[in-house]
């Protein structure tokens, strides 16, 4: 058909011939009219920013993944063990249940509550693996907007940035509680009060550990006592666990938070990913854990959740999943994992070390002490948005406009560099 004919008009004697648009021209014109061009993102867009540039003594510390001291992505050796032992096994590339295989989620379960776990134990934990920590984050939205009276849920002010628009795209609302105190530590007066004012029965969703983008986290006698005052109001709690390991460079103390509040008899959910602990960053191997009060509840939710998962993405690659699985199953694997989680964790405190001496060094009169106190992989540092821009300018040196550096990107090399940027826009 074609996309136009033409009309004769008729005018105060002359004939003029009007080109008029079929309805089919009209209607594919039309399509994608509303579509403008979106923003960036505000994490991924700097290493955009940062590809871009060509100086060579540019640093990208924006992105939320670890790096060796010479800058370049690391890959553990447990992990290249647990390869060669999957290619040994000659196995195929068959899909996987709905949920993931049943053996990767006992693990990944048992890394996170322990073995020795009561709810564990009594077959009360619903877990199902899932596209990292993020989606993982969009399943625990779905299924709350599915099945919780609650439409809002609760976040520490600051969060990650990701965490509003993935629940909001749920259709839950969400709101912040006092979290960050404005000087390099918690508000933990402004975070008690935030949860007694909150309605009873409200969702609020706490980092299990090394908190993203601040790095403070509360100490265990506090996160006891927030355990409590959640209980007294009846609250239901998220954790978003993205970092285990990565706090304090040990897998279990880390996991401090959610098995505290699980001893206190809390059936909570738990956002699992295992990108950043096993740098397996591009494999999207999650988990999504729900604590049910009775082993009958779990299969009712573990239902719902593979029912949840089927049209939104069918199932999970299986891969990466097969890597933590032969890494935790294998005891020599799981140790030597462990040591390695150790070895990051431990790279990055000496890079904030190494930052605040240089600061001091070069003649900083600024309190920089905050930098060594907050922990994990970010430290938000104080520098305002204008610094931030400053230093991308005229140093080179990209990171988020709220002033959160990736300390994994800081490299020995580097920190000196890095120190001048810093005292030169906060003089």
């Amino acid at each position: 058909m074609l996309a136009s004919r033409l009309l004769v008009a008729r005018s105060a004697g002359t004939v003029q011939r009007v080109a008029v648009a079929s309805p089919i021209a009209r209607r594919n014109m039309g399509w994608w009219d509303k579509v403008a061009m979106g923003p960036p993102d505000p994490i991924l867009g700097v290493t955009v920013a940062f590809r871009k540039d060509g100086d060579p003594r540019k640093q990208n510390l924006g992105v939320g993944a670890y790096r060796d001291d010479q800058g370049k992505p690391f890959v553990l050796s447990s992990v290249r063990q647990a390869e060669q032992k999957v290619f040994d096994a000659n196995g195929n590339h068959e899909y996987g249940p709905i949920g993931g295989e049943p053996g990767f989620t006992k693990v990944a379960a048992e890394l996170l509550f322990g073995k020795d776990s009561a709810p564990l134990k009594e077959g009360r934990i619903a877990s199902i693996q899932t596209l990292s920590g993020t989606g993982a984050l969009r399943v625990a939205a779905e299924f709350f907007s599915r099945f919780l009276p609650q439409k809002e849920i609760y976040f520490p002010n600051p969060t990650w940035g990701n965490h509003i628009p993935i629940f909001e795209d749920s259709h839950i609302k969400t709101k912040s509680y006092k979290y960050y105190d404005g000087k390099g530590g918690l508000d933990y007066n402004g975070l008690v009060a935030d949860i007694e004012a909150a309605p009873n029965g409200s969702l609020f969703c706490f980092h299990a550990c090394a908190h993203n983008p601040t790095g403070v986290d509360p100490a265990p006698a506090q996160w006891k006592e927030l355990s409590q005052v959640v209980k007294k109001k009846g609250h239901f709690v998220l954790f978003d666990s993205a970092y285990q390991g990565f706090a304090s460079g040990d897998p279990m103390r880390d996991a401090f938070a959610v098995r505290a509040f699980i001893q206190d008899g809390h059936a909570v959910a738990v956002c699992q990913s295992f990108a950043k602990n096993f740098g397996l960053y591009g494999e999207r191997v999650g988990a999504f854990h729900v604590v049910a009060e009775t082993a009958q509840k779990k299969e009712e939710l573990l239902s719902q959740l593979l029912i949840l998962v089927r049209p939104m993405y069918s199932n999970p690659p299986v891969y990466g999943s097969k890597l933590i699985q032969t890494i935790l199953e294998d005891p020599k694997l799981s140790e030597l994992w462990s040591k390695e989680v150790k070895v990051m964790a431990d790279r990055i405190i000496l890079m904030r070390q190494l930052l605040v001496q240089n600061l001091k060094d070069l003649g900083s009169k600024r309190d920089w002490t905050h930098i060594t106190n907050q922990i994990g992989m970010f430290c938000y540092s104080g520098l305002s948005g204008e610094q931030v821009d400053t230093l991308k300018d005229k140093w080179h040196i990209y990171m988020t406009r709220n002033g959160r550096i990736s300390m994994a990107g800081v490299t020995s090399g580097g920190v000196r560099y890095l120190a001048e940027a810093i005292h030169d826009v906060s003089k």
